[in-house]
């Protein structure tokens, strides 16, 4: 008999893509930027994509407490009864650490910017709060942090979406769907 389909809700869904186009985006922008652009004369250009890189990035912050919020009030679709319980496990394991990425990789970008000295805007719109001045030690510490969490989060997300394809083509269950489908709640 064929697994029973269920489906994130339709809330749920969309902060899942919205929030993967933005990580993606930003991720990209970054990498990018601290990897092939180098200063003008001026530094305008460089400086206009890390902060292009900025507004967009920061933006995870508001939208991950959201989606905490979300999962927190709305169960999620049951894991396949194929997965072991140590499979199930470890996705449970995995997504908890996505978690804790898309919270602490724009902390660490936003210290970073404050640490040297800049702000930290929000799609053009606003800053967010300075939470403190222009620290070259601290800038020292969080600046390798963001990045080695930078590669860290490129690394998972490669994960992620490796093992939902594998769901999908390989194990043939509804995990990728799930997050695709219409909400059936």
């Amino acid at each position: 008999m064929p697994e029973k389909t269920q489906y994130y809700t339709r809330t749920a869904q969309y902060l899942h893509w919205i929030m993967a186009i933005i990580f993606i985006t930003a991720w990209v922008i970054g990498f990018y930027s601290g990897n092939f652009l180098s200063y003008d004369v001026d530094g305008s250009f460089k400086g206009n994509i890390i902060t292009l890189h900025k507004n967009i990035a920061t933006v995870i912050l508001f939208l991950v407490v959201v989606r905490l919020f979300w999962r927190y009030t709305h169960p999620t679709p049951a894991l396949p009864a194929s997965m072991s319980p140590a499979m199930k496990s470890a996705a449970h394991i995995a997504h908890w650490i996505l978690y804790f990425i898309l919270i602490a990789l724009p902390i660490t970008g936003c210290l970073y910017s404050w640490s040297a000295g800049h702000p930290a805007p929000v799609l053009y719109l606003f800053e967010i709060p300075r939470l403190l001045d222009k620290n070259p030690e601290i800038m020292s510490i969080v600046a390798p942090a963001h990045v080695y969490l930078s590669w860290f989060a490129g690394l998972l997300l490669l994960g992620h979406i490796a093992a939902a394809l594998k769901h999908h083509f390989i194990d043939k269950d509804h995990v990728l769907r799930s997050m695709l489908g219409k909400d059936k709640s």
